[in-house]
């Protein structure tokens, strides 16, 4: 019993250790946050623009496959 009470003790003053030691950010630290932030959103718009481009592309070859086995069973 005395030996959970010590480790809740010590578990709650080491939590409360890592709050106080919380820093605001400075103003560099924005700055590199912000530009990280818009390089993220640089990719994710070119992953969507790649998507747009595979989807285009794969609806071009299924086009062709289907238009292949109309062909295909024709000449049968």
């Amino acid at each position: 019993m005395a030996r959970t009470f010590i480790v809740l003790i010590l578990s709650g003053m080491l939590l409360m250790v890592s709050f106080s030691d919380a820093q605001t950010p400075g103003p560099s630290q924005e700055q590199a946050l912000l530009a990280l932030i818009k390089e993220i959103q640089t990719q994710q718009a070119q992953m969507a623009e790649n998507q747009k481009q595979i989807e285009t592309k794969l609806g071009d070859v299924s086009e062709t496959v289907r238009v292949a086995r109309i062909y295909a069973g024709r000449s049968q």
